[in-house]
């Protein structure tokens, strides 16, 4: 089975590249490759995803600039609104499957439990709204998917929070971090992990057929913490490993007013990942010992 991955370089797709390499023939397309994907591109996707006529689809790529999307809203929906339905319908002309993913923003971020697949969507902002768009256009065409929600990714490679606070904690003497923003930190690898499982699982004679199994699922470590705690987490684990200095900046708590930003975040985005476990007996680490794995490895 040829599998089309839509992404090289980004966090979860670094490590799909690995991850699904044992389940099929791993095509990866960009932009930038002799075969280009743009997701910007109606008829790149549909012309790229013709000549390789996979057999599933995995899309790990999306419009991810939070804050550029409140005044980007029209490619940042081409990318993350409009673009999974043209994969989802190309991948119905094929009798393929595809693999997507999606996020916290899709909620509004105000609840005080984690949030169920289920539970009533309103997202916040631009990049939000055109993450559900996306969902709900892959779900509209009715073929074989599985959308995974994650959130607060970070990893080894690319612009995330991690690599920022180890950075900054170097450079600086004290750091302001928003404490009153409450989510599960997740690593990119163990979500390539996961979806390999998931994939595999959903296999029957080389094809990509979950059954019942097709749907929404929440993919993130178990577990929560604030991005305060978070980077106290990282200073702690980075002193340890010796990746920082015993002097490193120190860390100091303030409320998401101290720090403003264009897009509003929501204030809660802890995610409940009992349907993962329930369907697929599949459940991630606490998001400490994510971190720590994370750390130490190269």
């Amino acid at each position: 089975m040829n599998i089309l991955l839509i992404g090289r370089h980004g966090q979860v797709a670094y490590e799909l590249r690995r991850t699904l390499a044992g389940l099929g023939t791993v095509i990866c397309l960009d932009r930038h490759t002799a075969l280009p994907l743009d997701l910007a591109n109606a008829d790149s996707i549909r012309t790229a995803v013709r000549e390789v006529r996979p057999g599933l689809i995995v899309n790990a790529a999306a419009y991810t600039a939070v804050d550029k999307a409140e005044t980007e809203t029209a490619l940042a929906d081409s990318i993350n609104g409009i673009a999974p339905g043209i994969l989802a319908e190309e991948a119905r002309s094929l009798g393929a499957g595809l693999v997507h993913y999606s996020t916290d923003y899709v909620f509004q971020g105000d609840g005080t439990r984690p949030y169920r697949e289920d539970d009533v969507t309103d997202p916040v902002n631009a990049y939000g709204i055109g993450k559900l768009r996306g969902e709900q256009a892959i779900a509209a065409v009715g073929i074989p998917h599985l959308i995974l929600r994650t959130a607060w990714v970070y990893g080894q490679r690319g612009q995330n929070f991690l690599l920022t606070m180890l950075r900054l904690m170097r450079e600086r003497e004290v750091l302001r971090v928003v404490a009153d923003q409450t989510g599960a930190p997740t690593w990119s690898r163990l979500i390539a992990e996961a979806t390999g499982m998931m994939i595999a699982c959903s296999l029957t004679d080389g094809r990509f057929e979950p059954g019942d199994r097709t749907g929404i699922y929440h993919l993130t470590s178990t577990g929560t913490t604030t991005w305060h705690g978070f980077a106290e987490a990282i200073r702690t684990l980075g002193i340890r490993q010796g990746l920082l200095s015993q002097t490193c900046a120190r860390l100091e708590p303030i409320p998401t007013t101290g720090y403003p930003t264009p897009a509003r975040r929501p204030a809660y985005s802890v995610l409940n990942t009992d349907k993962l476990a329930e369907r697929f007996g599949y459940r991630l680490p606490d998001w400490h010992d994510g971190l720590a794995l994370c750390l130490e490895t190269d």
